[in-house]
């Protein structure tokens, strides 16, 4: 996939850029693959650097803004003669934390994911266009969403919150919120589900939000749960029974809940893996919580996909792999 940009920063003649990916679809913890090809202008130039940058919006007290949470030098200084074709190859490594951007095929409403390429001439740097990339799922998550999915929870909205979630390891200075509506049988105790995922070489932190509902002389509060899933979990766990139980525990189905001002509290974990769990009740999850924003965007995946056919681990697996064949070439312009 070719995306086109000319270097605006450097005047009319200047030099112009191609970022070609092998591939735009990626998932955490892996590389996308490349070429930075750069074809000379009318006039030879000193290029003093060639960098990428991941960039994507995330949520603040001050609104929201397009930031860069990882950056690649591609290439140091090197001089560019008039005309002159030079390729720079790429592997740029997804960090294990990178948001999920595309679920079921489907762009989350208000993600945004791109790479940036950067052109130093001069001292003046040209930050181009966005070449958008889709961040699919990792297997551990992908099962988890679906079993949501399973389970009748209606897909509300997506969005990155500026902070760190307490007492979970984290590199990146945000997090993913991806948040659900509950089914029926749910709805009278819980208004809403937020899911945060943490990943990392050996598996991924699951954050569970749930909003309760108040009753006639209790007021509403939040229960948080924290669970730890490995990788190698992902295809051997029943799911939809794991997500069931953490669901009917935080609804307050099971007894002996132990109330706690933070994630990890003593608790119950939920069966078929390792690792720790527990919910809380009471005011921040996150070290530094907001709630999120952004309206329904009625994915059609979420609640769709159950009609749809498009939740099985078999059916989801193979859309995926479609998705992670290289294209053979050809492109589009940006």
């Amino acid at each position: 996939m070719v995306f086109k940009k000319m270097m605006r920063a450097f005047g009319v003649g200047g030099p112009t850029v191609d970022t070609v990916l092998a591939n735009p679809n990626t998932r955490p913890g892996l590389a996308l693959e490349g070429q930075v090809r750069i074809t000379g202008g009318d006039h030879d130039v000193a290029i003093d650097g060639v960098v990428l940058g991941l960039v994507t919006r995330v949520e603040s007290e001050h609104g929201e803004n397009l930031i860069e949470f990882h950056r690649l030098p591609v290439a140091g200084a090197f001089q560019l003669r008039k005309g002159e074709n030079r390729d720079l190859p790429f592997s740029f490594p997804m960090p294990w934390e990178t948001p999920i951007t595309d679920v079921y095929g489907q762009r989350l409403h208000g993600m945004t994911m791109g790479l940036r390429t950067e052109l130093a001439v001069a001292k003046a740097v040209d930050k181009g266009d966005l070449d958008h990339v889709a961040v699919h799922p990792l297997p551990a998550q992908e099962r988890i969403l679906d079993a949501f999915a399973r389970l009748g929870f209606r897909f509300k909205s997506a969005d990155l919150e500026r902070g760190a979630i307490y007492g979970v390891n984290m590199t990146l200075p945000f997090y993913q919120e991806i948040e659900f509506y509950p089914p029926p049988q749910y709805a009278g105790a819980i208004n809403e589900v937020e899911v945060t995922f943490i990943a990392d070489p050996q598996g991924v932190e699951v954050v569970l939000e749930f909003d309760k509902r108040g009753g006639f002389l209790a007021p509403g509060h939040d229960s948080y749960g924290r669970f730890r899933v490995s990788h190698a979990d992902a295809d051997t766990t029943d799911w939809t029974a794991v997500v069931e139980q953490w669901v009917s525990e935080a609804a307050g189905r099971y007894q002996g809940l132990r109330a706690a001002g933070g994630h990890g509290a003593p608790g119950y974990g939920a069966p078929g893996y390792g690792g720790h769990g527990g919910y809380g009740h009471g005011g921040g999850h996150h070290g530094h919580y907001r709630r999120g924003h952004g309206g329904g965007m009625g994915m059609g995946a979420m609640a769709a996909g159950v009609a749809g056919g498009v939740v099985g681990g078999m059916i989801l697996g193979e859309a995926m792999e479609e998705v992670f064949e290289d294209d053979g070439g050809g492109g589009e312009e940006e």
